[in-house]
């Protein structure tokens, strides 16, 4: 009995040992695929590797920012991934630690550089999409312009998100830019978007699914939306493309943050980051959620790299916004939104 008692608690000893040495990292980041994404191929190597447990917390960025903002004088995150805008206000309110150098680093695009404290670990573009069956049966050529949202022939069978979506807000600033406007002047925007282009548009859709079903039964044949969704919608069967606009296309980053309070003195942290921005992890992710690589080592099938923004010629090509102007503005334009165009 005694030597029974012995032995087992050498076991206990050795296993708490070891839950005191392995340590706990909590991080922020999307729901659905990505989730599932992450905690099956992404985040289980890392865990072995490092000898860690990745506590992964699911919201969207708007969820995710906001218990960043309760946090922040006792901050529970170690890293938190989010779209841009919501990164751009992550950095404004000093949630986000400084970024610690890495030869990693060196082999990303510009564009995923977005700051001292933050990175793109992917990129969507924002552009246009088509039902190429009913182009066809129309005799309709291929669109090729956000102009050709302004046409005619497509009165009431445009769909566009509103502003309150990264999509339709980036439609606005692209229509702003085209009129001699952007972020700092976007009256010509507005303009276009009441005067030329509403008069088009089916509806102002924010869900994605909504989205789709308009798509599927017909009622809508051209709209707006991410290569990401696109995808998405073209690997059901349905006859879609996504199309690249010759006046520019723009772009949606998905970010990382190391969180302040919790990141500066951890390595593990860093090492995440430079984990989700490897080529290897890239490929993961362009192959599972769409999102173009922004490590130019990135090797990707032509299967894959055919869905997605890839290459140092396409994601140069990229439009970028202003966060810092479009965050302190808008709530003015929302409202302006509301009362103009979805009246």
């Amino acid at each position: 009995m005694l030597r029974t008692s012995v032995l087992l608690a050498a076991v206990l000893t050795a296993f708490s040992t070891n839950l005191v040495a392995q340590e706990v990292l909590n991080v922020g980041a999307y729901g659905g695929s990505t989730e599932t994404l992450f905690k099956e191929k992404i985040i289980p190597n890392f865990e072995k590797a490092h000898n860690v447990k990745v506590m992964y917390v699911a919201g969207n960025s708007t969820d995710t920012l906001a218990k960043l903002v309760a946090q922040k004088n006792r901050p529970e995150f170690d890293v938190a991934l989010l779209d841009d805008g919501p990164l751009a206000q992550a950095n404004q309110f000093g949630l986000c630690a400084p970024i610690t150098p890495s030869p990693v680093y060196d082999d990303l695009y510009p564009l995923a550089k977005i700051s001292d404290t933050s990175m793109a670990i992917g990129v969507v573009a924002t552009g246009l999409f088509y039902n190429t069956d009913a182009f066809a049966k129309a005799g309709l050529p291929a669109p090729t312009s956000w102009e050709d949202l302004t046409k005619a022939e497509f009165k009431d069978k445009v769909v566009i998100p509103p502003i309150s979506n990264g999509y339709g807000l980036q439609t606005l600033i692209k229509f702003a830019k085209l009129r001699g406007g952007g972020e700092s002047n976007i009256d010509p925007g507005f303009e276009a978007i009441i005067d030329q282009v509403g008069p088009n548009v089916l509806a102002w859709e924010p869900s994605p699914g909504k989205m789709t079903e308009l798509f599927q039964n017909g009622d809508a044949i051209l709209g707006v939306w991410g290569s990401g969704r696109v995808e998405a919608l073209k690997e059901t069967g349905f006859p879609v493309e996504f199309v690249y606009p010759q006046e520019g296309t723009m772009v949606l980053l998905t970010g990382v943050c190391p969180v302040a309070g919790r990141a500066e003195n951890n390595p593990v942290a860093q090492a995440f980051i430079q984990y989700l921005v490897s080529p290897e992890i890239q490929a993961l992710l362009a192959d599972g959620q769409a999102w173009g690589p922004v490590n130019s080592k990135t090797d990707l099938t032509p299967e894959v790299a055919a869905k997605v923004p890839y290459g140092e010629e396409q994601i140069a090509a990229l439009e970028t916004v202003d966060w810092t102007i479009i965050n302190k503005e808008r709530a003015q334009w929302t409202n302006r939104w509301n009362r103009t165009v979805e009246r």
